[in-house]
């Protein structure tokens, strides 16, 4: 062996490393879908800007990937004013929260993504903050225990999470600018959204092959996006356009197919069919016989299965469609 050293490669940063970053529209031009809340939106911000007032709190919900983060960012850049951004698992203690509130600048945006994992501790410091612009904390303990109130600068707080059932009542009724749920993607909406990535990404690809993509991504933006991204590495390695064989080549290492169901999607569906005889059956089950969580069960599979009618739920428990059993014997 050489004991010359091995010159290290020298890298730089990939404009498309971060899909999220590189990828995320910049405007509401750009923002694909959701057009009922893009509009309530613009009227609810452009009447605040033109107040010169903060704008109402708002809630966004729905699955992963639909562009709740990317709403977020768009409503600070059309209020003219900064984000900041965190998360109900980053807030651990009411002094994290105190922190944040506190720093704020008159009008800012905060961000807080997963917010139904707020404890309710925080979400009762969370409540004066929202409604009067105050911060109430309690110092000292016991009987010499005295509670301060500070005044925060007005501000407008987005909030997003895929769980809206885990709020409590009082959290989500002082979001009056708003609660939008996101509604999942066309076949026609994704195309959209696949064409200007590729154009970012100076992917060639024919139209017809996008709309290929957009059959299998789950109905979901981000999860489009990052299957065009791996067809493109796929391309790249083997020195050749991105077409319809690299696609087909793509999906099958990631274990597409044609629905669109990855292989966790399948091995529940074929639980339900063989272990149980189609069903019913109840989630605790379907877990223990899967070996996933029940929160991915709940949160990341069933909800594009019961969209694509492979699934039903029912008193008993879920049950497997005529169209599950007809799919499995396809694949």
């Amino acid at each position: 062996m050489s004991d010359t050293p091995t010159q290290r490669p020298t890298f730089e940063r990939d404009g498309a490393g971060n899909l999220d970053q590189t990828l995320r529209p910049q405007s509401w031009e750009e923002y694909v879908g959701q057009a009922k809340i893009k509009e309530n939106l613009r009227i609810l911000l452009t009447a605040a800007r033109e107040r010169g007032h903060a704008a109402e709190h708002i809630l966004l919900y729905g699955p992963p990937g639909l562009g709740k983060t990317t709403l977020a960012h768009l409503i600070s850049k059309t209020l003219g004013t900064n984000m900041r951004t965190t998360s109900g698992p980053a807030i651990e203690r009411v002094g994290d929260l105190a922190a944040i509130l506190t720093n704020l600048s008159p009008g800012d945006v905060l961000f807080i993504d997963e917010i139904h994992r707020l404890s309710k501790s925080i979400e009762e410091v969370l409540y004066p903050a929202m409604e009067s612009g105050v911060l109430d904390i309690i110092i000292g303990k016991g009987p010499s225990a005295r509670t301060v109130q500070l005044e925060l600068p007005p501000f407008t707080l987005v909030a997003a999470t895929t769980r809206i059932s885990l709020l409590s009542s009082p959290l989500r009724s002082r979001f009056s600018g708003g609660t939008f749920r996101l509604e999942f993607y066309s076949d026609a909406e994704i195309a959209s959204v696949l064409k200007r990535s590729a154009e970012l990404l100076t992917v060639n690809v024919e139209a017809p092959l996008l709309e290929q993509i957009a059959k299998r991504c789950r109905a979901t933006p981000r999860t489009a996006n990052y299957l065009l991204k791996r067809c493109r590495d796929l391309a790249q390695l083997e020195s050749k356009d991105l077409d319809k064989d690299i696609i087909e080549k793509t999906f099958d290492l990631l274990e597409i197919d044609t629905l669109g169901l990855t292989g966790p999607d399948r091995t529940l569906l074929l639980s339900i069919i063989e272990k149980f005889n189609g069903g019913p059956v109840g989630l605790n089950t379907m877990a223990a016989a899967t070996g996933e969580e029940m929160a991915t069960i709940e949160d990341v599979l069933e909800p594009y299965l019961i969209r694509q009618g492979l699934i039903e739920r029912t008193p008993r428990g879920r049950v497997a469609t005529s169209t599950a059993y007809s799919h499995i014997k396809l694949t």
